[in-house]
């Protein structure tokens, strides 16, 4: 009886069994058939791009062999004047658009618009074909989202819509050194970041322009998970220069951001007078250093500089308002500066190096050189007074034609070595407090080029700017190895790796910046008692004198200039008033 139920049910199984036989044949032949029209499909396509022609019914628009967003050694675009290839070492991402992608974002315009929206009623006899840098066809332009109706605050950091991870654009800038093309500042993910497109849109309201981005990312990232990056838009040669510019991941997504364009015009420094500004990363921890702020500055107007660029992370409220004050006279500019990447942990400190090529593309055409240097950096000329004159000294005794950055030597001025005592025995209160004043006492060794160095840059050569060297030059341009005889780089702080072992080193006094002395005093004290009851600054005391520290001392030799003129002259000047 129970052999019998056993076959009764092994006979009905049976044909159970041969329908999920079938039925797991059935689904492998129609994968494998799907398979082999996606490589036919894609070998069709190689071949149509192979030999120039487009993909039938969208004016044009090839989808290459390759995937959106793979990495390629030139441009995808036809625009006759393509971005140029990246140079070794450049992380690219180009963000090649195919079939799928224009397709994708017309499917969903359409399920949410029957009708389409027509930006300004351009000529439709112009196609994508003949509109130049007009990737994305015009039968699609038209049907994706308007220009957004709004305009960021100068220096408001604005979301990229529909992006996994963060990704923030900055300022836009016109770039057409080299090729036409709108250079963006941005910050995005620093390991293969994700695809975005350029919405270029256009003063007089008549169209829109539609291109894919090619996303560099800025060098100097310590391999955080976040960097500042470049987003570059082509621009066609016989197009006009777009006002505006949004950044979204899908075509399909309205525009969240939108980016005036600068530098639409450009005009070249080509004037013989010479206008030098100065670019600081941002200021952070709630700085409010205020004395040595003045410092700063007033030091830098005597050295001949113009204008000065700031960038506020986090700023106290005496600092603030001293920084009001020079705004108010255009002697500075300040950004605000809230970049919501975790800085150190997701991004170099602030996302400095956004700031500092910002500062460069902002400073070009307006200036003729810029020096990118820290708060507690001055760049001292050894035989002129102000930079402006050390250039041209420069010019006149080498061959600067093709220099587009003069590189300085650090050299260390340790804030806990002694304070020389011709600034302490003065008995002026302001003086005293003046760091550039107190510390004279230097490290004998400087840094080589490249290694903590800052240098001062004409703008209009420079593609990208680094901390302490240029990464990118226009190309036939280059960077000028200043001899420290001639320059360094006065570099004010505590030992650097922590504790007080940097005392130690050999070290000698370099008085070259006490040529500004009277001046300076003068001019950091009109400003502060100017100042004092508008920004509630307190009454300047003498600082506490710093305990002696071991010495060793370099003496003079005829390889290396000690001191100058300006050294014999003080040193003299003592000499005589402890005769008296």
């Amino acid at each position: 009886m129970g052999r019998s139920r056993g076959k009764a049910a092994s006979a009905a199984s049976l044909p159970r069994a041969r329908e999920r036989a079938n039925l797991s044949f059935f689904i492998v032949i129609v994968f494998f058939a799907v398979f082999m029209i996606i490589v036919i499909t894609e070998i069709f396509l190689i071949d149509e791009r192979s030999r120039g022609g487009g993909v039938g019914g969208l004016g044009g628009m090839g989808a290459g062999g390759r995937r959106p967003g793979s990495r390629r050694r030139q441009a995808d675009y036809d625009d006759g004047q393509p971005l140029g290839p990246p140079q070794a070492g450049d992380d690219y991402v180009a963000y090649h658009p195919g079939l799928e992608d224009v397709v994708g974002a017309l499917r969903g315009v359409l399920d949410e618009q029957k009708q389409p929206r027509v930006f300004g009623g351009a000529s439709s006899s112009h196609d994508s074909r003949g509109r130049p840098g007009a990737v994305v066809p015009r039968a699609v332009e038209t049907l994706l989202p308007p220009a957004p109706n709004m305009t960021a605050e100068p220096g408001a950091w604005q979301s990229v819509p529909g992006t996994r991870f963060k990704f923030f654009v900055l300022f836009a800038y016109y770039d057409g050194r080299m090729s036409k093309q709108l250079r963006i500042i941005a910050a995005t993910k620093t390991r293969v970041p994700e695809r975005v497109w350029c919405r270029m849109w256009f003063s007089n309201g008549s169209h829109s322009a539609s291109v894919p981005a090619k996303v560099k990312v800025i060098r100097e990232n310590w391999n955080l998970k976040y960097s500042a990056c470049f987003i570059l838009c082509p621009v066609r040669d016989n197009q006009t220069v777009p006002s505006s510019v949004s950044v979204v991941s899908k075509l399909r997504l309205p525009a969240t951001n939108h980016l005036l364009v600068h530098n639409r015009k450009p005009k070249p420094t080509v004037s013989p007078e010479m206008r030098m500004a100065v670019c600081v990363k941002p200021l952070h921890f709630t700085f409010n250093q205020t004395l040595q702020m003045l410092e700063f500055l007033e030091l830098y107007q005597l050295l001949g500089i113009s204008h000065v660029t700031f960038y506020n992370h986090t700023i106290g409220s005496n600092t603030s308002c001293v920084l009001k004050d020079y705004e108010r006279r255009g002697l500075i500019t300040i950004l605000p500066w809230k970049l919501d990447m975790v800085s150190q942990r997701e991004i170099r400190t602030e996302g400095l190096f956004a700031a500092l090529n910002d500062c460069l593309y902002r400073s070009m055409y307006k200036f003729t050189h810029v020096a990118l240097v820290d708060i507690d950096e001055f760049i001292m000329p050894k035989h002129n007074d102000t930079l402006t004159d050390f250039i041209r000294w420069m010019n006149t005794h080498m061959n600067t034609r093709s220099t587009g950055s003069y590189s300085f030597q650090n050299a260390f001025f340790y804030l806990q070595w002694p304070d020389d005592k011709i600034t302490t025995d003065s008995g002026d209160e302001f003086e005293t407090n003046l760091i550039t004043m107190r510390k004279t006492r230097r490290r004998a060794k400087l840094h080589p080029h490249k290694q903590r160095s800052k240098y001062i840059c004409r703008p209009e050569f420079v593609v990208e700017a680094g901390n302490h060297f240029v990464w990118e030059f226009v190309p036939g341009h280059g960077t000028l190895n200043v001899p420290a005889d001639a320059a360094i780089l006065n570099h004010y702080r505590v030992c650097e790796f922590g504790g007080d072992d940097c005392v130690k080193l050999i070290s000698v006094v370099d008085r070259t910046a006490s040529r500004y002395r009277q001046r300076l005093t003068d001019n950091v004290r009109q400003r502060w008692n100017d100042l004092k009851d508008q920004c509630g600054l307190p009454d300047v005391r003498r600082p506490t004198p710093m305990p002696p520290a071991p010495l060793v001392v370099k003496q003079p030799s005829k390889t290396i200039s000690l001191t100058s003129e300006v050294d014999r002259k003080v040193a003299k000047n003592a000499s005589a008033n402890k005769k008296t």
